[in-house]
C-alpha cells in the first residue's frame, strides 16, 4: 500500500515532537507543520517563535522528515483575541486555549494541512479519538488523568475531527519524555508552556493594560461597606485571593475574596474570610458543542468539570432546546465562573461542553 500522509502541527514541544516520532515509526509519510500564531516579542524583546521554530527544525532533521512553518497570525487575532478582549471588557473570565482549538487548530491548520496532500492530521495532545463506524467521531480521555486535555477541545466539531490522529493517547508524561530523550531529540528536557498560549510568561496585567484601558472603581463588600478602590474589573476573577490587595480586618482573621463583578457600576465585590458567597448549586451554560452525543430531551447525569484543573463532579444537565442547558450539582461548587467552559463528561469520553453564562 502507498503510504499515508499525516501532518504534524509541530509548536517546538516534547509532545508534539514525539507524536512526530511515533507516527514516523508507524509507518506514515510525516510532514512537520508550525503555526506561527503570534508575531509579537516576549517580555525581554525576544521572538519566541523563532525559538520554537529552531527546536521544530532540529527535531525534523533527526527524524528525517520536511518541515514547513505557515502564519495564522490574522486568522487568529481575528477569530480567537478579538473574541479574548471583548470577553475581558463585559467582565467575564475567558479561555482563548479552548478557542484556539476550534478556530485554529482544527481551523485553518487543517486546512492547509489537507491542502498539503494530508490523510490525516496530528497533534500533541493528550486525548485519545474513536472513528466509529457509525460514522461519528468520539472524543476520548487520555490514559494520563493528569494531562488529559479533553477540557480545551471541547468546542471541536465532527467535522474538524474527521481526519484526526492522537498519537499520545495511551501515553503518560513521563513515558513522553523518556522517549524523547532516548531517542535524542532536541525537546526532551523543554519545559512545559504555561499560561495563555500568546502571552506566556509576561506580565499578565501589562499585557491586558495596553489592549483595554483600565477603569479603577470602588470595591464593597455584600453589605455594601466600602474596603477599597480597584484597578479595573477586567484584573480580577471569582476566587480570587492574591492581587485584591486589602488588609486585614481587626480582630478578624482570614483573607479577601473576589466574589461578583458588577459591570455596568463598575463595582467588585468582596468578602473577608468567608468564602460560602464564592459557592453555588447550578449554572447555565450556552452554545454548547456536543461531541458524537445526542443529549435526551429529558434531565440526565453525567459528570463536568468547570476549569480545567479540577476534578469531574457529578451533574444532572437539563437542555433547554436552544443550544444551551441548566446544569444542577450533586455538591455545591467553588466559583463557578461566566465566561470559562463547563465540559461534559460520561466514563470514556468527553460528551462537549459549552460557555458559562
Amino acid at each position: 500500500m502507498e503510504k499515508k500522509t499525516v501532518v504534524v502541527g509541530m509548536s517546538g514541544g516534547v509532545d508534539s515532537s514525539v507524536a512526530a516520532l511515533l507516527l514516523k515509526r508507524q509507518g506514515y509519510n510525516v510532514i512537520g507543520l508550525f503555526m506561527l500564531n503570534w508575531e509579537e516579542s516576549g517580555a525581554g524583546g525576544e521572538c519566541t517563535a523563532e525559538g520554537d521554530f529552531e527546536d521544530v527544525r532540529r527535531v525534523c532533521a533527526l527524524l528525517d522528515i520536511p518541515y514547513y512553518s505557515v502564519n495564522f497570525a490574522k486568522q487568529y487575532a481575528d477569530r480567537v483575541f478579538s473574541y479574548f478582549l471583548a470577553e475581558y471588557a463585559a467582565g467575564r473570565t475567558p479561555n482563548p486555549d479552548v478557542l484556539c482549538n476550534r478556530e485554529i487548530k482544527f481551523g485553518p491548520f487543517r486546512e492547509y494541512a489537507l491542502s498539503m496532500g494530508a490523510d490525516y492530521i496530528a497533534t500533541g495532545h493528550y486525548c485519545g479519538i474513536d472513528h466509529n463506524a457509525d460514522g461519528r467521531h468520539y472524543l476520548l480521555k487520555a490514559a494520563d488523568a493528569g494531562k488529559d486535555q479533553t477540557y480545551f477541545l471541547n468546542q471541536v466539531t465532527q467535522q474538524q475531527l474527521e481526519r484526526v490522529i492522537f498519537p499520545l493517547a495511551d501515553m503518560r508524561k513521563a513515558e513522553v519524555r523518556a522517549l524523547a530523550e532516548e531517542n535524542g531529540l532536541a525537546t526532551a528536557d523543554k519545559k512545559d508552556s504555561t499560561g495563555i498560549c500568546f502571552i506566556g510568561e509576561r506580565n499578565f496585567r501589562q499585557f491586558l493594560s495596553r489592549y483595554l484601558p483600565a477603569q479603577p472603581g470602588r470595591i464593597l463588600t455584600l453589605d455594601g461597606e466600602e474596603v477599597g478602590e480597584h484597578i479595573g474589573l477586567m484584573h480580577y476573577t471569582l476566587g480570587q485571593r492574591r492581587g485584591v490587595n486589602l488588609g486585614g480586618r481587626a480582630g478578624e482573621s482570614g483573607r479577601w475574596f473576589v466574589v461578583k463583578k458588577d459591570v455596568k457600576n463598575n463595582i467588585l465585590y468582596v468578602s473577608h474570610g468567608d468564602e460560602s458567597p464564592l459557592y453555588t448549586s447550578s449554572c447555565e451554560v450556552g452554545n454548547i458543542n456536543w461531541i458524537g452525543f445526542d443529549p435526551p430531551a429529558a434531565p440526565f447525569a453525567c459528570r463536568a468539570k468547570f476549569r480545567y484543573r479540577q476534578g469531574e463532579q457529578d451533574v444532572t444537565v437539563t437542555t433547554d432546546g436552544r443550544g444551551g442547558a441548566h446544569v444542577d450539582f450533586a455538591r455545591p461548587q467553588r466559583a463557578v465562573t461566566p465566561g470559562q467552559y463547563a465540559v461534559f463528561y460520561d466514563e470514556a469520553r468527553c460528551l462537549g461542553g459549552g460557555v458559562i453564562l
